[in-house]
């Protein structure tokens, strides 16, 4: 994806457009399933904290700290994709943090931040990975709905 196929998914609509215009049912699908699939992540964090540290070489304080907070995102994605017309700056700032949050898993996992073990390593590119689609499926949905209000 080029810079310039992404700025022109943000800049469609004016500065007092600010509900997401169109076809937005595969966006708020998209958005959906990114709450769902966060907010499993973040719980299985938080119930496993303990258990998991070992396997993964993640510290305890941090799985319970990083499951808290992805349990509360996920809440906030659901809720962006709950209206009917998604604000478009609600949805532009979940997808720039899903690509935030792939670059610094990707970062995390290649510098080796935390020690990971290998499971660790190999759950961290994957989650980032997924969390990737998510965004990409969520651009492709913004720029439908884009495209099918002209």
């Amino acid at each position: 994806m080029s810079a310039q196929s992404l700025h022109s998914t943000f800049a469609t609509g004016g500065p007092g457009d600010r509900a997401v215009r169109g076809d937005t049912g595969l966006l708020r699908i998209a958005l959906r399933l990114d709450a769902i699939a966060t907010g499993a992540v973040g719980l299985a964090a938080l119930a496993g904290c303990a258990a998991f540290d070992g396997a993964l070489g993640l510290p305890t304080a941090f799985l319970a700290g990083l499951g808290a907070f992805l349990v509360l995102y996920a809440l906030g994605v659901w809720r962006v994709a709950g209206r009917s017309t998604p604000h478009r700056t609600a949805v532009r700032v979940v997808i720039g943090l899903n690509l935030l949050w792939f670059a610094d898993s990707v970062l995390t996992a290649v510098a080796g931040w935390l020690d990971p073990t290998g499971l660790g390593t190999t759950l961290i590119v994957l989650q980032a990975i997924a969390v990737l689609a998510f965004a990409d499926v969520q651009v492709f949905a913004l720029r439908k709905a884009n495209k099918s209000v002209r």
